[in-house]
């Protein structure tokens, strides 16, 4: 249940009416985190070359001022995608959260979200999340989800949605395994065919996921509750939507059967960047192959709830678990662009390689967008 709240008043409640300050107003203490690396990061499977990072709100001209570069940098984008700053001054200052981690003074990544009106519902969206390549892996992206939710939940706001490449294992297991996300929504080509951007090149479908901060579920992944045991043991007895084959490309499974069961499965590989970069023929191949599957599940009424990576082996494929939702009406409260989505035909393996064969002409580690 969401708390009555006014929007004006709860979207301007962190921030001081002086938009741009060298510090914190006099007698207010800085919104800030830090981020120790010692025995508690450890325990997480944790490291850094780093012996601290602080983790702060983005509350000066001069810290907003780079993060068009940072994103730039992290997306490899052309000027033209990349967003204005003028744009940046105004989300700020009409209520987005937008927090840094900070290595001395040097901006080694940030974390955006902007106010959002969902199906009647107040939360925040979370538009970005980047960290520079040589700090990456040690827990950063997670730690700035964290202090995005200590601030978003400090306003009585308990829910926040993003979207993220679903052919992408390592934000996959972020989003569901460390933070608890759910989805009904799969957005084809969310962004258009294609931006600047390398990331970009094979579409930019997205899963459009939930972030219920309060809930029971978010709060277990957070104290180390971990159900991958479970759910490998689910997943052995699930023939899934979409395997990943012995030769690395994506087999159809059977859509009939698959979808009159409780739960369902979908592969795939283990890393998808590599495949985009040598094989873009098999890199289309399995974004048309799962976006059906996800079209077609979340269509008859299926919530991505869980992912699990290396289903067989260090490096192997990953999976994500699906299951049918509590309401039989899931689909009524999906955006009115998804439900004009065209109903994908029901296609083979080998027709799915021909009909990717046809669409790669189109075409023109991973931070979130």
């Amino acid at each position: 249940m969401w708390m009555e709240i006014d929007r004006h008043q709860a979207f301007t409640k962190i921030y001081p009416a002086k938009l741009f300050s060298s510090g914190a107003p006099a007698g207010e203490k800085r919104r800030c985190s830090r981020i120790l690396i010692g025995s508690s990061d450890a325990s997480m499977g944790i490291s850094a070359p780093h012996s601290s990072l602080v983790i702060r709100d983005i509350d000066s001209f001069a810290d907003i001022e780079r993060l068009p570069q940072l994103e730039k940098e992290v997306w490899e984008l052309a000027d033209a995608d990349v967003t204005p700053l003028t744009l940046l001054i105004a989300m700020r200052a009409a209520g987005s959260v937008v927090v840094g981690a900070f290595d001395g003074s040097r901006l080694v990544g940030f974390a955006l979200a902007f106010p959002s009106l969902e199906h009647g519902t107040t939360g925040f969206h979370s538009h970005m999340l980047a960290v520079r390549r040589d700090y990456r892996e040690h827990g950063l992206g997670f730690r700035l989800k964290l202090a995005q939710r200590e601030r978003a939940l400090s306003l009585g706001i308990k829910e926040m949605t993003w979207t993220f490449d679903p052919l992408r294992s390592t934000n996959a297991h972020l989003n569901f395994e460390k933070l608890g996300v759910v989805s009904n929504s799969y957005r084809p080509d969310f962004y258009g065919p294609h931006t600047s951007s390398a990331l970009h090149s094979n579409g930019t479908d997205r899963l459009w996921v939930r972030w219920q901060m309060a809930e029971s579920r978010v709060e277990e992944r957070f104290n180390g509750k971990s159900s991958r045991s479970e759910i490998l043991d689910t997943l052995k007895h699930l023939e899934p939507l979409v395997r990943f084959n012995g030769d690395g490309r994506p087999a159809a499974g059977n859509m009939d059967v698959a979808l009159s069961k409780q739960r369902v499965a979908i592969e795939i590989p283990g890393d998808i960047g590599p495949i985009e970069k040598q094989d873009r023929h098999l890199a289309r191949e399995w974004r048309l192959a799962t976006r059906h599957a996800f079209t077609e599940s979340l269509r008859a009424g299926f919530e991505v709830k869980e992912f699990c990576r290396w289903i067989r082996g260090q490096q192997g494929p990953g999976a994500y678990l699906l299951e049918r939702a509590a309401s039989e009406n899931a689909w009524a409260a999906l955006s009115v662009s998804e439900k004009d989505f065209p109903r994908v035909p029901r296609q083979s393996s080998s027709m799915l390689h021909v009909r990717e064969r046809q669409l790669c002409h189109r075409e023109g580690p991973t931070p979130f967008r």
